[in-house]
């Protein structure tokens, strides 16, 4: 199993390439999964659902299933977050797993950079950037700049320079 992710900050455009990055790798014979860093309020349950209701009462975990999928919910109270490994490790084995945030982690990323989000680059900090995808110029950037549209070539960096997952695993 490979990794590769996409950083960058909120409203820069990580999930619209991701969903574009997709289909486009899943093209090319890949199969794909993502993970995706959330704020630690999140939550895919909603109150009233008897899933939501079983974890109120303390389960630790709970599955729900049907013939179209399953998701597993676990609860952490008072256990840290997990980390990318831990979580890559809960994984089905994939040719691909697409890492969204976590840019904190250190493995191969491409940084989604817009200047109109008002925030810095991440590459002059986190040398684990290999390319910068961006809707402008960055010529201070050493690394090789994509245009954010420029799916095609963004998938052929994805497949160059994903990495074993096994490292991360720990």
């Amino acid at each position: 199993m490979r990794v590769f992710g996409l950083a960058g900050w909120s409203g820069s455009g990580k999930t619209t390439l991701l969903c574009r990055l997709i289909p486009e790798l899943i093209g090319r014979g890949r199969t794909v999964s993502t993970i995706k860093h959330a704020h630690h309020a999140f939550d895919v349950d909603q109150p009233g659902k008897d899933s939501y209701e079983h974890r109120a009462a303390g389960a630790t975990e709970v599955m729900i299933g049907s013939a179209a999928r399953f998701a597993l919910m676990h609860e952490l109270r008072d256990a840290p977050e997990p980390t990318l490994g831990e979580l890559l490790g809960r994984m089905a084995s994939v040719d691909l797993v697409l890492i969204e945030g976590f840019k904190r982690d250190r493995h191969a990323k491409l940084e989604v950079y817009r200047a109109s989000v008002g925030k810095p680059p991440l590459w002059p900090t986190d040398d684990a950037i290999v390319a910068v995808a961006s809707d402008s110029p960055q010529p201070e950037c050493p690394r090789p700049i994509l245009d954010l549209d420029d799916v095609v070539g963004i998938a052929d960096l994805v497949d160059t320079r994903a990495v074993d997952a096994t490292a991360l695993l720990g």
